[in-house]
């Protein structure tokens, strides 16, 4: 496991959205329904369906083939299922109190300021949905300059080396695995990290199962929430 033994070599943050920096209180399933409904003719269930650490493409993978649809065609209507999705998100959000995780927008604004290091998204969110939440938790969606999306792949896995091959692209430099901290909220979010070989942060705030399943993913750092990142995670960072 990556532990960061000099804060000044860390080039990349990526956030997790739900759970991590902010609490959606529900808009996000409806959303969900909403749009399957309009695209697939069936919301399979959505209503007890758990998101946790899920990409929005794997769950429909995992409740519409039982309703008939195949891989191939979910495939073919992941863009007019994402339109749908951030038109209906747009249209209802007015009516969730969605909240920010503590110490989030904080250390968010203070990363903006600094500078460095980049921060970047690997959500389970589409890309028409991650900036709608980002909003209503008061977050700026263009302080997050790289993003890897879970309309982009089933497996959340894949997701960290789309943001990373972006991050290169865009600063012109190499970022190795271990200068990058995931961080998220559930196992999935814990293993995502591992798969790049990134530094792993768990923050339990958001959608593990039992008081014990974050940890027993074995984080590199496991925090209560954010307001301890500093001290925990980048102690000597300036």
């Amino acid at each position: 496991m990556p532990l960061i033994t000099n804060p000044q070599d860390i080039q990349l943050i990526l956030w997790d959205i739900d759970g991590t920096l902010l609490m959606p209180k529900g808009v996000g399933r409806a959303a969900t329904r909403l749009a399957m409904l309009e695209i697939f003719n069936t919301d399979a269930g959505i209503e007890t369906h758990y998101f946790g650490g899920k990409t929005d493409w794997r769950t429909l993978l995992e409740l519409l083939p039982p309703q008939g649809f195949s891989e191939g065609t979910i495939r073919e209507l992941m863009p007019a299922y994402e339109r749908a999705a951030a038109q209906h998100m747009n249209r209802i959000i007015v009516d969730y109190a969605v909240e920010q995780c503590p110490g989030a927008h904080a250390l968010v604004t203070e990363l903006h300021r600094r500078g460095y290091p980049l921060q970047g998204l690997v959500t389970g969110n589409t890309s028409s949905i991650a900036p709608i939440k980002l909003r209503a938790g008061g977050f700026d969606p263009d302080w997050f300059v790289v993003a890897a999306y879970g309309s982009e792949s089933p497996d959340r896995n894949d997701l960290p080396f789309l943001a990373v091959d972006r991050a290169e692209k865009l600063t012109g430099r190499k970022i190795a695995p271990e200068q990058v901290i995931v961080i998220g909220d559930t196992p999935a979010d814990v293993a995502c990290a591992r798969a790049l070989g990134a530094v792993a942060v768990g923050v339990k705030t958001g959608y593990a199962t039992s008081p014990t399943e974050l940890e027993d993913a074995k984080p590199d750092y496991l925090l209560d929430d954010l307001t301890t990142f500093w001290k925990d995670v980048l102690p000597i960072f300036d």
